[in-house]
């Protein structure tokens, strides 16, 4: 997969325990700013976040975009709704780290990869955490589906979907559950929401907003669906993730609750 000329990206490939390497593209930032991972949603590849990548790039932060397993050119078996695919995320970032020589790192998820940033053994540890779209249960986003398709004869499937689900990944539901998860996540969070979302109704991110210890902050996409937030509204949205970004990335590094402050964001000019 070769990357757009303009982002100046270079294609890597990250080790993994698993067998078969994670594909990305790093993109390197400005001396001495941050890195931001970004984590493409279901079904999809690394290709969806390069409108993000650009405006990142374009403040100056480094970028790592990856294809996550069982996604583009990262292999693997079967799609596990953010469990095995956080494997991936934890190596990515430390990759990243690597890659910044130890500055603040920062990551943005689209529901599957928001929901792989919370899963597995723990949430990752990251400077700042931007989730976009993120199921609260996997009982929920069943749910919703099948009401999608099916209307309201959906609704008696579910525990028969669970129950396979559960037997064939050998994990059970609490495994697929970020609202238990966001609760012992220990970086600042930005839970970005679409108004519209089918898929992932604005309950779920109001219940993962209030399950998610501070500092957090909730933004509902007025009008959106379960879609690309920051082509629907980009200059909104780079306005309030920069403006996130700054306060943890570049004010100071996010230390178990207490970040060191700076005027560096607001000598950019970073406002609401």
């Amino acid at each position: 997969m070769i990357p757009p000329f303009d982002l100046g990206a270079e294609l890597v490939s990250i080790e993994r325990q698993e067998p078969g390497s994670i594909a990305g593209w790093f993109i390197p930032g400005r001396s001495l700013e941050a890195g931001v991972l970004l984590l493409h949603g279901v079904r999809s590849n690394r290709r969806e976040m390069i409108g993000r990548a650009r405006f990142l790039r374009n403040a100056g932060y480094s970028v790592l975009m990856i294809d996550m397993q069982a996604h583009g050119e990262t292999p693997g078996s079967h799609i596990t709704f953010g469990y095995r695919e956080s494997g991936d995320v934890r190596r990515a970032l430390e990759y990243l780290r690597a890659r910044v020589s130890g500055r603040p790192v920062g990551v943005i998820g689209v529901s599957l990869g928001g929901a792989a940033i919370l899963l597995g053994d723990a949430p990752v540890s990251a400077d700042a955490v931007v989730l976009e779209a993120v199921y609260s249960t996997i009982q929920r986003a069943i749910e919703n589906r099948l009401a999608i398709r099916l209307g309201p004869l959906g609704g008696p499937l579910t525990p028969l979907l669970l129950w396979q689900l559960e037997l064939r990944f050998d994990f059970s539901r609490n495994d697929l559950s970020p609202l238990l998860a966001i609760t012992k996540l220990k970086s600042p969070v930005m839970i970005i929401a679409g108004s519209n979302d089918r898929h992932t109704q604005i309950s779920e991110s109001k219940d993962l907003f209030l399950h998610a210890p501070e500092p957090k902050s909730l933004w509902a996409v007025d009008g959106a669906e379960h879609q690309n937030f920051h082509r629907y509204a980009p200059q909104v949205y780079e306005r309030r993730v920069l403006k996130f970004f700054c306060k943890y990335l570049r004010n100071g590094v996010w230390h178990a609750g207490n970040a060191v402050r700076s005027t560096r964001c607001a000598r950019r000019n970073v406002t609401n």
